[in-house]
């Protein structure tokens, strides 16, 4: 693992772990790992470059997975978050 220490290891211990406590945590990040490579190519393509618009894809790309995963239809929870926010 690239740039791991022991440090970082202990500092997160308990996302470690958590997969023992709590069975439906899957015990790798393998499903995220696989997942990235066609952001990167997409994020870079796009080209957003500065660190808040690669933020907002990461985060937006993140929402829709979940949501795939879930069988969810994001652009519906997108709008609704969207639509809370505005109301405030």
């Amino acid at each position: 693992m690239a740039g791991l220490s022991i440090h970082n290891l202990l500092a997160d211990w308990d996302a470690v772990i958590a997969c023992f406590y709590h069975p439906q945590l899957p015990p790798t990040n393998n499903e995220a790992e696989r997942a990235l490579p066609h952001a990167v190519i997409a994020r870079r393509i796009s080209w957003t470059r500065t660190n808040e618009g690669s933020l907002a894809y990461c985060s937006i790309l993140s929402v829709v997975e979940t949501c795939r995963l879930r069988k969810v239809d994001p652009w519906s929870d997108v709008a609704q978050v969207l639509t809370q926010a505005v109301e405030v």
